[in-house]
């Protein structure tokens, strides 16, 4: 993206106060229609619009009704279409697949336009790919709501061919990564580019030689409308994939409408936060032969983004570095393994070892995604998401977030069911079958010998049978307890109940406390965590009751490259719960790991600069001791 974030769009408000328009929270509809031979069509492509059309009521709407929260549509090139479209621009494609679109929302400025389009096609040029020309796309924008023509961007296609970048059709294809790096490169180069404070940034919607992706804040039911280029008869497609948006994380704008590059989903990631600093993490041991200058990508997630934007990023860098795209999707959003007894030990191993590579992005969510070969749907492992398919007897697969999305006679479904916790969906164009999740979580499995890596190097926790307990005086464990904020209400509500039954109260669910900043009380610290995590899902999640699906259960040690898979990638520890007892905590501080303990003090009497210059010495202390070879920092108010 080019520039700085509008300060005038409407759909743009600024944080303020406690304020933080990045905790917007809601759902959405998402569906896909694919032939399941990959027979192109202008049949898909219109019932794929007819599915969305039906979607209509999961779109929000603004003050005026033609300004929706987004819709859109990814679809396979339409190659007869471009070769006819293209010639009227002066443009001679080559053959199907030889050529790469990039679909582009650039300024409406003219001059700051031109100035963005020669800073991409030397961007192109620079990366081996040659730029054969730029296509207006037609637009009608009769039907574009006020709100959202004032931020309409002016919408091109690029053409590119490779030249030295080998055109592989197969899986990993060296030209589709070269796109990849070059859409990257675009994004973070030309940032320095501004715009018109009525407009928003430049976006590139996809560069690809396999999809393309046509969206907007426009409407479901406006879509196809919108673009003319959607309802021309030469417009075929053997899958599309289609998205009404109900903006969830973020407010509404002309970049984060769905679908991205590989997926759209309906719901929303709730360890957001802590999976973007996870990826942040990763970069510094990143490496890839198929990616060999990868770090001129980082950030590989950009900030601001949508939870599926940012899931959309780190699901095609696992794609472009090498994996599989189901295999990345069950990295991403891993079933639930730990409390599965009926689970093939081989199977448990696949999950297991990928929780030491990566921590689920998780949430309640049902998720469509595809490569331009497979099409695929997910849902979350507590299956909070509906999502419900149907096969017809003329090959066609039919996904959509609810039942009777698209119609089909009665007499035409050869199979129908739903989507289940943790399972995955996968239409194999190529081959011309659905695959079954069962199948596809078995073949990767088998990937690598994970039972035996986990056995040899998994660190085991020793714990002593008898470890000494210092029993703190009364007075003091009062004032300890009145230093680090507790009331007599935590007591006697909460921790009590813990104790005497091994439970979570009841009156934990969910968190009801005020903010530190409109609290006349000493908050704790782990408040602030709790408030950031008790997230409202529908329904309401209860530990207890769904603890075949929940864990508490954490990996500790040291992160290793993110895209390779070796034994020692298993090398960590594994804890139940991150309450740590006495015989615990004892274990890990002479585990193999070499922990150090860093204090965390600063003297209260002299203030905020005092809080200050602690953080950064211990951030000092913390460094160094990586460096020396510490595996393992604990953080002491010793």
């Amino acid at each position: 993206m080019f520039g700085r974030p509008s300060r005038n769009a409407v759909s743009m408000p600024i944080a303020q106060g406690l304020y933080d328009p990045t905790r917007e929270h809601d759902g959405c509809g998402m569906g896909f229609v694919a032939h399941l031979r990959g027979a192109r069509s202008h049949e898909v492509v219109h019932n794929a619009l007819l599915l969305l059309a039906n979607l209509d009521h999961r779109s929000a709407v603004g003050s005026d009704a033609s300004s929706s929260d987004g819709s859109g549509m990814l679809l396979q090139i339409p190659h007869a279409f471009f070769r006819a479209a293209s010639a009227e621009s002066s443009i001679a494609l080559p053959e199907a697949g030889q050529y790469g679109v990039g679909m582009f929302f650039l300024p409406r400025d003219r001059v700051t336009r031109l100035t963005v389009e020669r800073e991409v096609e030397a961007i192109a040029l620079a990366h081996g790919c040659r730029p054969l020309g730029w296509r207006d796309v037609p637009v009608n924008e009769q039907h574009v709501g006020l709100a959202a023509g004032r931020t309409r961007p002016c919408i091109r296609q690029l053409f590119l061919v490779p030249e030295g970048v080998d055109l592989d059709a197969h899986e990993g294809s060296p030209f589709e990564r070269t796109l990849y790096v070059i859409r990257r490169n675009i994004e973070k180069t030309a940032r320095r580019l501004t715009v018109t404070a009525e407009e928003e940034e430049t976006y590139v919607a996809s560069l690809s030689s396999r999809t393309i992706v046509y969206k907007g804040l426009v409407g479901p039911t406006q879509l196809g409308a919108f673009y003319p280029d959607l309802v021309d008869p030469l417009a075929a497609s053997g899958l599309a994939l289609v998205h009404s948006r109900f903006s969830t994380n973020t407010f509404p704008s002309w970049s984060r409408a769905h679908p991205y590059r590989f997926l759209c989903h309906n719901g929303e990631i709730n360890t957001l936060s802590g999976n973007l600093r996870s990826m942040s993490v990763h970069e510094e041991q990143m490496s890839s032969p198929r990616l060999p200058d990868i770090h001129e990508l980082f950030p590989l997630i950009d900030a601001g983004q949508s939870d599926s934007a940012s899931l959309d990023n780190a699901l095609e860098l696992l794609v472009q570095a090498g994996r599989s795209l189901p295999h990345a999707m069950m990295m991403l959003i891993p079933e639930a393994w730990e409390g599965d007894v009926n689970m093939p030990p081989e199977r448990r191993a696949f999950f297991e070892f990928h929780a030491s590579l990566m921590e689920a992005w998780d949430g309640p969510a049902a998720v469509a995604f595809t490569d331009g070969r497979r099409i695929g749907a997910m849902l979350d492992r507590n299956g909070l998401r509906p999502g419900r398919y149907v096969v017809t007897d003329d090959d066609f697969v039919i996904l959509a977030s609810e039942a009777g999305a698209l119609p089909v006679p009665i007499e035409n479904v050869r199979a129908k069911g739903r989507l289940r916790p943790g399972n995955m969906l996968l239409v194999n164009t190529t081959q011309g079958r659905i695959v079954d999740g069962g199948e596809l979580k078995s073949e990767l499995a088998g990937l690598h010998p994970y039972q035996r890596w986990i056995a040899e190097q998994r660190i085991r926790l020793v714990e002593r049978d008898a470890v000494s307990v210092t029993q703190p005086d009364p007075r003091e464990l009062t004032q300890q307890q009145v230093v680090f904020g507790y009331t007599g209400e935590d007591l006697q509500m909460l921790l009590a109940p813990m104790a005497t039954t091994g439970e979570e109260p009841i009156g934990s669910m969910g968190n009801d406390t005020p903010p530190a900043a409109l609290s006349e009380r000493p908050q704790l610290l782990f408040g602030y965590f709790r408030q950031q995590f008790a997230q409202v899902t529908n329904p309401a999640i209860d530990p207890i009751r769904e603890q075949l699906v929940m864990s508490l259960g954490m990996n500790l040690g040291p992160r290793r490259n993110l895209l390779d898979a070796t034994p020692e990638h298993a090398r960590q520890i594994r804890i139940e719960q991150p309450v740590l007892t006495a015989a615990t905590f004892a274990a890990l501080s002479e585990s193999q790991l070499r922990p150090t303990i860093l204090p965390a003090l600063f003297r209260a009497a002299e203030g905020a600069r005092a809080l200050e210059s602690a953080i950064e010495a211990l951030c000092v202390s913390a460094a160094a001791a990586a460096r020396s070879g510490s595996e393992l920092l604990v953080l002491s108010d010793a």
